[in-house]
């Protein structure tokens, strides 16, 4: 095992930069910078543009160097926690993010908790109760989940939350609280407003993790060790919790390499609908507005992830399935 996990780590390197010249080639792609995008919005406005201070700017964030000259100093700059220069905010990259990703990890791990902790239960209940009048329900429960787009329930929770609750509309917080330290007050604030994202985003992923629960765990309590284990006497909830669903967990493991990169990118479409201040809305509109070093530090970020994701589920499906192996080759 040890040996295995020096290896990925190894072939990281190498996958990180390939990643890294792919990501900086794909962001530099579309026509022009971000100079040139703000320039073409001033113009359209009607407000004149100096060339001089234009050339200027171009020169003072490095827009006129060769493209192999700015990978490298975005490149190693990373390296030493360095992710460059926001164009649009003005800032580091490192303090533009700031709050944004501590509340995105907030939404993301509890909403996480939240799914699990719907989708276990329920989806058990469904396998074990398979055609009941329960499973029947819960799966018509499911399929409503999987059916309504996020983006209409968070309206419907939007306008439930202000009528019933006295939840201020939009935002993870009051607004007297935005761009204040943290204290007490603001963090409870985050916790009044925090259960309608987690509702909204964790729904439809509840509803598809009980449907694949429950088809993985029926599929394997059709299986010979199951009947036999049955036929030797033991209790139907010890045989179910030992055997059938540590077998059925396989693909909670192996959906590590996405949820990792999740916790940071969010759901962007929920986010622009709830005003969530999150990385998500920050991250397309550093796409759209071609501010390259905030883009390139965000997909970086989310590549990292999935590839550190993609090795733990690895590691992680080898000790929970026996019949997983991790090195290739026969098995006499």
């Amino acid at each position: 095992m040890a040996g295995y996990i020096l290896k990925r780590l190894f072939f990281m390197i190498p996958t990180l930069f390939v990643i890294s010249v792919l990501v900086f080639v794909i962001i530099q792609l579309p026509p022009g910078d971000y100079l040139e995008t703000y320039i073409a919005e001033l113009e359209s406005q009607g407000e004149s543009v100096d060339p001089d201070r234009v050339n200027f700017l171009r020169a003072e964030y490095g827009l006129d160097k060769p493209i192999y000259e700015q990978y490298f100093v975005w490149a190693s700059g990373m390296l030493v926690g360095d992710y460059g220069y926001s164009f649009e905010y003005g800032l580091p990259v490192n303090e533009v993010i700031g709050d944004r990703l501590f509340l995105t990890i907030i939404i993301s791990v509890v909403t996480i908790i939240f799914t699990w902790a719907i989708a276990f239960p329920i989806g058990i209940y469904s396998a074990t109760h398979q055609y009941s009048w329960g499973d029947y329900g819960l799966s018509f429960i499911g399929f409503i989940g999987l059916a309504t787009p996020n983006f209409l329930l968070a309206l419907v929770m939007l306008y439930l939350a202000n009528v019933y609750f006295g939840t201020s509309i939009g935002g993870l917080m009051d607004p007297a609280y935005i761009d204040q330290p943290w204290r007490i007050d603001k963090f409870l604030s985050v916790l009044e407003h925090l259960w309608i994202p987690v509702v909204v985003i964790g729904t439809s992923g509840t509803a598809g993790m009980i449907r694949r629960l429950r088809a993985n765990l029926l599929d394997e309590l059709q299986k010979q060790y199951v009947v036999t284990a049955r036929a030797k006497g033991l209790q139907e909830k010890k045989l179910v919790r030992k055997y059938p669903l540590r077998m059925s967990m396989n693909f909670f493991i192996a959906d590590i390499g996405s949820l990792l990169p999740s916790v940071i990118s969010g759901a962007e479409i929920t986010a622009i609908v709830l005003s969530l201040p999150t990385t998500g809305p920050m991250m397309l509109n550093a796409l759209q507005s071609q501010d390259m070093y905030l883009a390139g530090s965000f997909l970086m970020f989310l590549a990292m992830l999935t590839v550190i994701g993609v090795m733990l589920s690895d590691i992680l499906l080898a000790m929970l399935d026996p019949r997983i192996r991790l090195q290739g080759g026969a098995t006499k």
